[in-house]
């Protein structure tokens, strides 16, 4: 059979690709014949990644960058396309979620690094690579955003905040780069990854949702092959839910 979602030939950008789901979606392009990129903030984590889509006969780059701080992102973009030439597919995965009890126990400082990472590093990301895939003739942008940007929960504000932000520019950039370039964002809710180890073991049996349990990775990395391939020719600026029907 055909590969459904075949990406050979093409070079994919994995944010946060060290760990977690987006580790899981890296993979997965490799799988399907693309050379990845995998950026997150440890260099080690990223090479251990690398080597994986290696062993899968892809090519594969490991690079250290903050997400949060756009030197950095500069970087990340000069190294993707030195050593590639292009950039076909873009992963705004990397983020983070600290819990925030009150919001006026919220500092400055952690109220900063939310936005950065969650918002202002992807913004920056997808403002340099979207135009080079456009004047490339088309390449898509998915960007990793939170079912809590629909439903926030009160321990998650900030967080909640930044994802919204992250799905306005995602409309917003797909009137931008458009028409060849898509830009989409997934809403996921919890998913069964490494990450989910630390989690109390009743959060998942307190899930308000159509489907009450955690997400399997293969659950939300089809989504994100949809997107990354040419079936999605006629899908930009959507925002997917793939959250088992969350509702609180």
């Amino acid at each position: 059979m055909t590969d459904l979602f075949d990406l050979s030939g093409k070079t994919a950008l994995v944010t946060g690709g060290s760990r977690g789901l987006g580790l899981q979606i890296a993979k997965a392009f490799g799988e399907h014949g693309a050379d990845v990129i995998v950026a997150s903030r440890k260099l080690d984590a990223c090479e251990a990644a690398a080597r994986e889509i290696e062993r899968l006969g892809r090519r594969a780059l490991a690079y250290a960058c903050h997400m949060g701080h756009w030197p950095q992102i500069d970087g990340l973009v000069a190294a993707a396309y030195s050593a590639f030439g292009k950039v076909d597919i873009l992963v705004n995965n990397a983020g983070m979620s600290p819990t925030t009890p009150a919001s006026s126990d919220v500092t400055e400082e952690l109220f900063d690094k939310v936005l950065a990472l969650n918002f202002k590093g992807p913004f920056r990301l997808s403002a340099l690579i979207g135009p080079r895939m456009a004047a490339a003739g088309g390449g898509s942008i998915i960007n990793v955003s939170s079912v809590g940007s629909l439903i926030p929960n009160a321990q998650f504000g900030p967080y909640a905040g930044a994802k919204a932000a992250l799905n306005a520019i995602t409309a917003a950039h797909a009137a931008e780069f458009g028409p060849n370039v898509r830009v989409n964002a997934i809403l996921p809710g919890s998913f069964r990854t490494d990450i989910a180890k630390d989690w109390p073991k009743e959060k998942e049996l307190k899930l308000q949702a159509a489907i009450p349990r955690y997400g399997e990775p293969r659950e939300i990395v089809t989504t994100a092959l949809y997107l990354a391939s040419d079936h999605s020719s006629y899908t930009t600026g959507a925002m997917i839910r793939v959250d088992g029907g969350r509702r609180a």
